[in-house]
């Protein structure tokens, strides 16, 4: 068993109270300001933003630190086309075979339908693998543990970086995503967690009007 090796954590920042709820107030503001969208422009976003945004992710807490996820970001017109199509074959199937009347009802507030024109519009499509099993630098393999959480919390540093970097983006879960992995040519170890559309928001974007849930709605206070 390896035997675990410590450095000294002189990397965190020290505030004061008065500072801290600056800066969490601040923050706040920002992302209150945050909302999924599914009007796209297809203005160029520069490399460099999507690759620091993805190093926010790789930053986050992972189960033992194996970080069991992999980001394929898709800028290809070509593959966007082809993700798209196989995409929405999956959405004609769910809004007019598959999903009870109840989900219906529950995304008629938000007015989707099995059409999905940003897969191809947006510059950017980080499509998001769970992975299940890794390998080591010498080659040797081995499980990964609490997958869902650990690739859940990456995948919400993610949407954060990407709109503090000033973009807009949607999380897309066709269902099933197993095509991802013959377009992309994944492994079959990985399981498609989501698709994130990134990309500026269209001039003439709408988003549906609809609010969060207060803070005493959904948080508890103990003490």
């Amino acid at each position: 068993m390896a035997t675990p090796k410590f450095s000294k954590y002189s990397e965190h920042p020290k505030r004061t109270p008065e500072e801290m709820i600056e800066r969490a107030a601040a923050f706040l503001a920002v992302m209150k300001g945050r909302r999924s969208v599914r009007h796209f422009s297809d203005r160029p976003v520069p490399r460099e933003v999507i690759e620091d945004c993805l190093r926010v992710a790789n930053s986050a807490p992972s189960g033992a630190n194996q970080q069991p996820w992999h980001f394929v970001v898709v800028a290809d017109p070509e593959v966007k086309r082809e993700i798209r199509i196989a995409a929405e074959k999956e959405e004609e199937d769910f809004y007019l075979r598959r999903a009870p009347n109840e989900w219906l009802e529950a995304l008629a507030l938000l007015g989707t339908d099995e059409h999905k024109p940003f897969l191809e519009i947006a510059p950017y499509l980080v499509v998001i693998f769970a992975q299940t099993r890794g390998e080591s630098p010498g080659g040797q393999k081995h499980k990964h543990y609490y997958v869902s959480e650990s690739v859940g919390i990456a995948t919400g540093m993610l949407i954060s970086a990407v709109h503090h970097a000033g973009l807009a983006c949607l999380t897309h879960t066709p269902a099933p995503m197993r095509f991802l992995n013959e377009i992309l040519d994944r492994p079959r170890q990985e399981k498609p967690y989501l698709i994130l559309v990134v990309g500026h928001p269209a001039e003439d974007a709408v988003v549906p009007d609809i609010e969060k849930r207060p803070l005493s709605g959904s948080s508890t206070f103990l003490g």
